[in-house]
């Protein structure tokens, strides 16, 4: 620029500068590299305090906690202690984490992102199985949930796929068009699914317009399991008109009882005074798979105590619970519920499969007809027992009467079993091998069934992949369950507007955020 132009720019917008000696601009120029400099530090902060916002907002997800206890809580208990323990300049140093709201938010998106992008990257080229179900959360909203499960290396995975917030319907086309666009979105291949387990509902399971036959044009050979939790449930719902009585009147007692704050505290210390191991009774829900047979086993054990607070309350039932017919089914349903629940109890957790399932209904199955030979005959009393444990012996029947896991005896002990028909010649050959291999009969008794096909992939190819392909298929579907359950922890009525897909991911993943590559990703800033 010509020196007159910077003259008369001098002029007239810098008047107060005009006349002013060289050392006085040096000064400012001086001023103003120390203001950026100042800025530039202020603007920035060491990278291992990233590292520690990052873990520290894993661990506040994990515990599915609000993300303002970071700031509220954590950060200045951090300081107490460390002010106390260590010194006011470690303190210092420990402000410098950025914990704020909006941070710890950031964060936990940011590892989510990196979870799915882990999961997807492990998913390639390998057989999976799904497992779905849908719900409702306390906002009304309606979210649907799937669980994956494939092999990896010489481990069996569980982990979440996704939890997507259903906007439209809830009908198969709906839940279809969720799943396919994430599997679409991530370039997860189709063809590779093996199964998809979900409930008995007619929008999951119908084979002509349900998500069932929907898949299956995408994945032509993916088979579909209905949960045996479920399954169980419904076998065991039926109840004799006599039985159903007992426990008709048990649930209008404890409904009396604990739906009166007044009753509820003098029942309370009546136990207290006779010495109960219980102070109080537990509510009946359907919708609890455990809930039927938890009251029941509570009101027995509290039932002279019942007895005692009822008859004093002069309530209609109050001769029930001194009537020894009624005491002895009480006792009755008490016992089997109790088996009951044990059964679908054993049902549940990680990493179980179609034959471990299939084997515990077959013992119950076996055990239900045990008792029902055992029991004495004689009495109108007995008769009402077995006929019970006659009807669920068909009920169980009829809900697992196509599940026949003798075929699969070659994978539950492939040393003492036969090849199946359907097996080709070189797949015999290589089962006759394994079953006369002796440091790998040794292996499998020490070994799980899954961990063991899995480690001779490398010797016996053909017989491991056979065998994963009928292990690796979800047999319930207790881990969407489960994630139901973490859902209501995270999205409660004070934390309506959070970002539960997000969340989710974070809380129930299996695996671990790599912390180091995220942070280099990113650039340092303080909380906001």
């Amino acid at each position: 620029m010509l020196p007159s132009k910077l003259k008369r720019h001098l002029e007239t917008n810098h008047k107060y500068t005009v006349g002013k000696s060289r050392d006085y601009f040096d000064r400012k120029r001086k001023e103003l590299k120390q203001e950026k400099s100042i800025f530039f530090k202020n603007a920035s902060i060491p990278n291992n305090a990233m590292i520690a916002s990052y873990k520290v907002a894993f661990r506040i997800a994990k515990c599915k906690k609000p993300h303002t206890i970071a700031e509220e809580l954590i950060l200045p208990a951090a300081l107490d202690m460390v002010n106390i323990m260590i010194g006011e300049s470690a303190g210092k140093l420990l402000s410098k984490v950025p914990l704020s709201n909006n941070t710890i938010s950031r964060r936990i998106h940011h590892m989510t992102d990196d979870l799915n992008d882990q999961l997807i990257e492990k998913l390639k080229e390998k057989a999976f199985g799904l497992q779905l179900d849908e719900a409702t959360d306390i906002n009304k909203d309606a979210h649907l949930v799937c669980y994956i499960r494939f092999i990896d290396n010489d481990d069996m995975v569980e982990d979440l796929l996704f939890c997507k917030n259903i906007t439209a319907g809830a009908n198969a086309q709906d839940l279809f068009e969720i799943l396919d666009n994430f599997m679409s979105e991530n370039s997860v291949d189709w063809t590779m699914c093996v199964v998809v387990c979900t409930d008995g509902a007619r929008s999951m399971s119908g084979c002509y317009g349900g998500l069932q036959a929907l898949i299956q044009n995408k994945a032509p050979d993916a088979l579909w399991t209905h949960c045996i939790i479920h399954r169980e449930a419904l076998a065991s719902k039926y109840l004799s008109p006599e039985l159903n009585q007992v426990l008709e009147c048990v649930v209008n007692v404890v409904n009396y009882i604990k739906t009166r704050p007044l009753k509820s505290r003098f029942f309370k210390k009546l136990c207290e005074d006779m010495g109960a191991e219980h102070t109080s009774l537990l509510y009946y829900s359907s919708a609890r798979l455990l809930s039927r047979g938890n009251m029941i086993l509570r009101t027995f054990e509290l039932r002279k105590e019942i007895y005692v607070f009822i008859k004093e309350e002069g309530h209609k039932h109050a001769s029930e619970f001194s009537n020894k017919k009624f005491l002895i089914k009480l006792a009755y349903l008490c016992d089997i519920f109790n088996k009951l629940n044990s059964l679908n109890t054993s049902l549940q957790g990680k990493n179980m499969h179609l034959l471990k399932s299939m084997e515990k209904i077959s013992a119950f199955i076996k055990k239900l007809k045990l008792w029902r030979r055992k029991m004495n005959e004689g009495t109108n009393m007995k008769s009402i027992f077995v006929d019970h444990l006659s009807q669920l012996v068909i009920w169980f029947e009829k809900y697992f009467q196509n599940e026949n896991i003798d075929k699969f005896s070659w994978i539950q002990n492939p040393f003492n079993s036969t090849a199946p028909s359907e097996f080709t010649s070189t797949e015999e050959k290589s089962l006759i091998e394994l079953s006369f291999d002796n440091s790998l009969k040794t292996k499998f008794s020490s070994m799980d069934l899954t961990k063991f096909w899995i480690s001779i992939k490398d010797e016996y190819p053909l017989l491991s992949d056979k065998a994963q392909r009928i292990l690796i298929p979800f047999s319930t579907s207790y881990l969407c369950e489960a994630g139901f359950s973490a859902f209501a922890v995270i999205k409660s009525k004070y934390r309506t507007k959070i970002n539960v897909e997000k969340e989710m991911r974070v809380a129930v993943s299996c695996l671990i955020p790599r912390f180091e590559k995220m942070c280099s990703d990113m650039q340092a800033h303080p909380s906001h």
